[in-house]
């Protein structure tokens, strides 16, 4: 049966407080290459390689990272449901095909995690809300039909911000997901889990989704790849929304080849969906390899490079030299502003979700949550004095907007093919700190910590890729994004970045003795 999470977290959140020294403490060691005992070190793609070679088996790499996951699950908090049985069942019946001769795809037989408001059927997806404690989805969603279809094994579901709505993944039923470079520091989010399970060797990939940077703020945040394709080429049929028309699901791997590799078996047309995309077929791997010496690069300094952390801002422009050596230009750009949009007109759509769930289910939401949704609720009524027929209205000429933006939005490569930015513009914050700031009471101004909301109002495609550490040990992030359906490109450059770094090669040191540090909240 699968593993409940909750009860162990709530045992292990009373921990003594945390014994190592400062948020890098952990520090880093280099990735060596994996024997037969490290097993979960692998990349996926390295992982795919010993398996259609027949040099491992589907269950030897599954028991490896259920071996690993019993040991640091306690410490991250990265799962909210294990699937031991299951997950050992269907690496068996991989194994038996693949002896026959017979591999599905470059996924056959790996293990992966899935962000757990991504439905499994007959599995309990929770959105890591106390609501849906008990919630056994019918019907898997759209991409895990993909990529069962391809062979991967579900090892899981990874601990989330509930109902994805926040960045920090610290306000979850089942307890913060901690970072795995500082257990005090938070991830990021809402994607938490799944960054941590991939960066602490515990999958070899996971999915997140992507609402406002929900899988590159924590792929920034843990030195993972984190890619948000375009809006509707993964169809989000299936998944527990947050804003429908901003909604986007990607891969979350260790290599930019990871991404590609899953990418290739997440997408598809799915006419149950309205957000999906009809796009003829594409092999991102292939794509991936493509030359980047004629990209011409943009730097669109304002605002994205305003308010940087003084750390982040000397990797990301580091990078840059490293990126201005292996393209044909670099030259500073503007990209369309979206302050004409308003975003907040589209919380229509979470409404039209929770409606009912919140008035039946009130109290079981968490506070920063639950907070968060009565503001933005509150900021809409306080719009006009008729609220409900001008948040009609507000919605209906957003909703315009946003179809015009993303129309358009291509016509702004014009002088250059993709940008180049900051993935985050601040380190990540401890779990304290930030569940204060989200169960404070009182409002707060409004904060742009990362830059990733604008391409998912564009719906343009963008990928988060490790570019550097702070000096305390905290990872650093780079942001690639290009055109509608520039996945390809996208890909190319952040590989042949990773290809001539070594940001990606980096690990955390976890040890089974290291001390969960405790929650404190105001009384």
């Amino acid at each position: 049966m699968p593993l409940n999470r909750r009860e162990f977290v709530l045992m292990s959140a009373g921990a003594a407080a945390l014994q190592i020294t400062g948020p890098g403490s952990s520090a880093f060691a280099m990735k060596s290459p994996a024997g037969a005992d490290d097993l979960p070190s692998l990349t996926l793609a390295e992982a795919s390689r010993r398996i259609h070679a027949h040099e491992v088996t589907s269950v030897a790499l599954t028991q490896a990272l259920l071996d690993r996951i019993s040991i640091y699950n306690p410490k991250v908090n990265a799962f909210i449901t294990v699937l031991h049985e299951e997950a050992l069942s269907q690496a068996a019946a991989l194994d038996a095909e693949a002896k026959s001769g017979k591999f599905r795809s470059a996924l056959h037989g790996i293990p992966i995690v899935l962000k757990d408001n991504i439905d499994t059927a007959g599995i309990r997806t929770t959105a890591a809300s106390e609501v849906f404690d008990d919630r056994f989805p019918d019907d898997d969603a759209e991409v895990v039909v993909h990529l069962k279809a391809a062979g991967a094994v579900i090892l899981g579901k990874a601990n989330m911000h509930e109902f994805a709505a926040g960045g920090s993944s610290a306000s979850t039923y089942f307890g913060p997901v901690r970072n795995p470079w500082a257990l005090d520091h938070i991830p990021a989010g809402s994607s938490g889990g799944s960054a941590a399970a991939v960066i602490s060797d515990l999958a070899y990939g996971a999915l997140g989704t992507d609402t406002g940077g929900s899988v590159r703020m924590p792929a920034s945040y843990c030195s993972i790849v984190g890619l948000k394709p375009t809006y509707g080429l993964v169809s989000i049929r299936g998944i527990v929304p947050l804003t429908y028309s901003l909604d986007h699901c990607g891969p979350m791997t260790k290599t930019v080849e990871d991404a590609a590799l899953m990418l290739n078996h997440m997408v598809g047309y799915d006419k149950h969906d309205v957000a999906s995309i009809d796009v003829a077929k594409e092999d991102y791997v292939e794509s991936m390899k493509q030359p980047v010496s004629g990209l011409r690069l943009g730097i669109p300094r304002a605002p994205f490079y305003d308010l940087l952390d003084e750390e982040v801002a000397k990797a990301v422009e580091a990078a840059i030299q490293v990126l201005t050596k292996m393209v044909k230009s670099v030259k500073e750009c503007h990209l369309p502003g979206t302050s004409g949009f308003n975003a907040l007109s589209l919380t229509g759509e979470r409404e039209a979700y929770h409606i009912d769930l919140m008035r039946k289910n009130s109290m079981r939401y968490s506070l920063g949550v639950k907070q968060s949704f009565e503001s933005a609720e509150k900021k809409m009524n306080d719009i006009s004095d008729e609220p409900c027929s001008e948040k009609i209205v507000d919605y209906v000429t957003s909703q315009w907007k946003l179809i015009l933006m993303r129309k358009n939005i291509n016509d702004a490569f014009t002088d250059f093919d993709l940008v180049v930015l900051p993935t985050m513009r601040i380190l990540p914050r401890t779990v304290n700190d930030a569940l204060e700031r989200e169960e404070e009471v009182k409002p707060r101004e409004p904060e742009v910590i990362s830059n990733c909301t604008p391409f998912n109002i564009f719906g343009l495609p963008a990928i988060s890729v490790p570019c550097g550490f702070s000096a305390s040990g905290l990872p650093i992030g780079l942001m690639i994004a290009g055109p509608r359906l520039s996945e390809g490109k996208v890909l190319a450059l952040a590989a042949a970045y990773e290809k001539a770094t070594q940001w990606h090669t980096r690990r955390p040191t976890l040890t089974p003795d290291m001390v969960v540090p405790p929650v404190k909240r105001k009384v």
